[in-house]
């Protein structure tokens, strides 16, 4: 055996130094099989157990066709519609292999551990499975997807799949036992129910990885579309019965989104949709989108305290553009051919940027949200992707990486970091297209039409349509002819200064801060439990004292806050938000400094702040003698 000693020796000789480095720094290649487009001989058969409410446990079984040999399975990596290798493996346990009843030791490959090889026996034609998918007990282990009432069935977890082949060649009859007298909903079909048992019709794994359910104790079905050829569902579990109950007014509301989407695209891509949509202060909050539904994840009193949750009715609008943009029509990087593969998330920017954008504007058109709020709304986006210091060394086109980078994990210096910003300033960056084409065209076409040619298409079609940056460009110059790729790859790679707001002055309307906040402002400070002081002080803070949303290089930062801090006193008083509030004003007219007394970890001391100039909201005010786009933009299409 060679010494440790004698290794470093060779090893700082010139012509093994190299090769000594390399050898620590390229692993082995994981032994997977590369993906071919053959059929999986068989259909695989997996039941989900999903009846352990009190220690929130899935238990599976599979039962996989096989041929004697060596056989690796995938467990999924990539979660479609959160962009970036987020599964955690940690929660897949107890796994078992069995054949013919005698056991089938499996090995974790050492590169791709998310990888497992099993050598089925001669002889054997089934390989059988039992694990459990340990879902989360508590929010720091991630989102809790089982509770007493609620529970949410999301395939990628709670399945492996044969490595070598495309999803879409993969049969899989899935099955599912929900605790007793529960309700259910998904866009599977079903083949049979015994007892508590639902069998689901076979399909192919990348439509099963794509259609979750939500069952629950509390249920309700409202039909969105009432006659549509293909129905459109809101299917509603909740906490209580109570929560469950809508008003007419307000079911006519989410008709009539569902109507607008319909009017805007000219089309749909489903055979039947399915909102899957949970009310609960238990059940992990979610939005994420699939072909033919979407999970969609609120707390208590969306129904019940309408009037304080008008903040939050953008997002079924949103999951439900997704039908058409994002899983219809799909980025070409997002053509892999199973979930182990990387995702390439360039054009993000139109996935999710554009979804926003007509999101929002869904909502308006349908009075889901007023036009007030749609429009204090854009002011708030406005004002925060305007203040982001972190452009200065970061395009947004780079944050398209974040959900790779980062997982959703949280950060620290937000305003500087920044973090998948593709979202809303991708939104801020189609609002500028849509009144350029406006403007170009005097107001005879707009981004309504490039939504009707682009994500239209194929009036049916379910299968995916993908998409480069080319076919974007190609179907702007059909709507309007301009020279749109410069255009848009001056604000995706631009730092700025300040946020794309070209498109706000050109529908007539313009930023501006007053010291008054609007009451979606003040909607989001209550929701949030926090008040919001980014454009005065530069941070926010909780009720408890807590303070975040430092703004780099602003009023905070520069007297040393971070997000580890807490605010004990303001000039001598406890603190309080309305306290604070208070001594922001009192300093706009006086001469001493705004006293703060802070604790970080077991140390205390006092900062002064030296500001003058008052509370700053952000709001929209029109620009004198311009054209309104604005409510053009927002008004039902008829």
């Amino acid at each position: 055996m060679t010494s440790t000693r004698n290794l470093l020796a060779r090893a700082a000789r010139p012509a093994s130094a190299l090769a000594f480095a390399l050898a620590l720094t390229l692993p082995a290649q994981a032994a997977v099989p590369a993906v071919g487009d053959q059929p999986y001989p068989g259909t695989i058969a997996v039941k989900v157990d999903a009846t352990n409410l009190s220690q929130q446990i899935f238990r599976m079984q599979m039962a996989i066709p096989v041929q004697p040999g060596p056989l690796t399975l995938l467990y999924p990596q990539w979660a479609p519609g959160n962009h970036g290798p987020n599964i955690p493996l940690t929660q897949l346990a107890g796994l078992k292999f069995s054949a013919g009843g005698k056991p089938v030791e499996w090995t974790r490959d050492p590169v791709n551990v998310y990888a497992f090889h099993v050598t089925v026996p001669e002889g054997a034609t089934t390989l059988d499975a039992e694990y459990q998918f340990l879902s989360p007990l508590d929010g720091g282990q991630g989102r809790i997807t089982m509770t007493d009432d609620i529970l949410g069935v999301q395939w990628q977890s709670v399945l492996l799949y044969p490595a070598g082949y495309h999803a879409r060649r993969i049969t899989v009859q899935p099955s599912v036992v929900f605790p007793a007298g529960w309700q259910f909903a998904s866009a599977l079909e079903v083949q049979e129910k015994r007892g508590n048992e639902v069998r689901f019709k076979p399909h192919d794994l990348d439509t099963l990885v794509d259609s979750p359910i939500f069952a629950g104790r509390y249920f309700k079905r409202i039909d969105l579309a009432p006659g549509a050829k293909a129905p459109v569902m809101l299917n509603v579990v909740a906490d209580n019965p109570e929560s469950l109950e809508a008003k007419p007014e307000q079911i006519a509301l989410h008709r009539a989104m569902v109507e607008q989407a319909l009017k805007l695209f000219g089309s749909h891509h489903y055979k039947h949709y399915d909102f899957l949509f949970a009310i609960s202060d238990e059940f992990g909050g979610i939005g994420r989108e699939h072909h033919q539904s979407s999970e969609n994840g609120v707390k208590l009193g969306y129904f019940t305290e309408w009037s304080k949750n008008e903040g939050g009715r953008e997002l079924l609008p949103h999951e439900f553009v997704h039908s058409w943009n994002g899983k219809f029509r799909r980025p070409a990087g997002q053509d892999v051919p199973n979930f182990n593969t990387p995702l390439q998330n360039s054009l993000l920017w139109v996935y999710e940027g554009q979804t926003q954008f007509w999101g929002n504007v869904l909502a308006a058109r349908s009075g889901l949200i007023s036009m007030a709020h749609a429009r204090e709304s854009l002011a708030a986006s406005a004002a925060r992707y305007d203040n982001t210091q972190g452009r200065a060394w970061r395009a947004v086109q780079d944050t398209v990486n974040d959900p790779i980078i980062n997982g959703r994990r949280p950060i620290g210096w937000g305003n500087w970091q920044r973090s998948e910003d593709y979202y809303v300033e991708g939104m801020l960056i189609w609002l500028d297209v849509d009144t350029r084409i406006r403007e170009l065209s005097g107001d005879k076409r707009s981004l309504n039409d490039f939504a009707r040619a682009f994500f239209g298409v194929e009036d049916g079609r379910v299968d995916a349509l993908h998409y480069t940056f080319e076919d974007v460009v190609v179907a702007l110059n059909k709507v309007q002819k301009f020279d749109w790729a410069p255009f848009l790859r001056t604000r995706l790679e631009g730092h700025g200064p300040g946020a794309p707001l070209d498109g706000l002055a050109r529908a007539g309307w313009k930023l501006v801060y007053t010291d008054t906040p609007t009451d979606a402002v003040k909607a989001a400070d209550e929701r949030n439990k926090l008040t919001d002081l980014s454009y005065s002080l530069g941070f926010s803070v909780r009720q408890d004292g807590s303070v975040t949303g430092v703004i780099w290089d602003g009023v905070g930062f520069r007297a040393g806050l971070a997000a580890n801090t807490t605010i004990i006193a303001v000039n001598n008083k406890a603190y309080k938000g309305e306290v604070l509030k208070a001594a922001i004003k009192a300093a706009r007219d006086g001469k001493a400094p705004i006293e703060l007394l802070v604790k970080k970890g077991n140390n205390l001391r006092t900062i002064s702040l030296d500001y003058r100039e008052g509370l700053r909201y952000p709001r929209l005010e029109r620009i004198a003698g311009t054209k309104d786009r604005l409510e053009e933009l927002f008004k039902p299409m008829k």
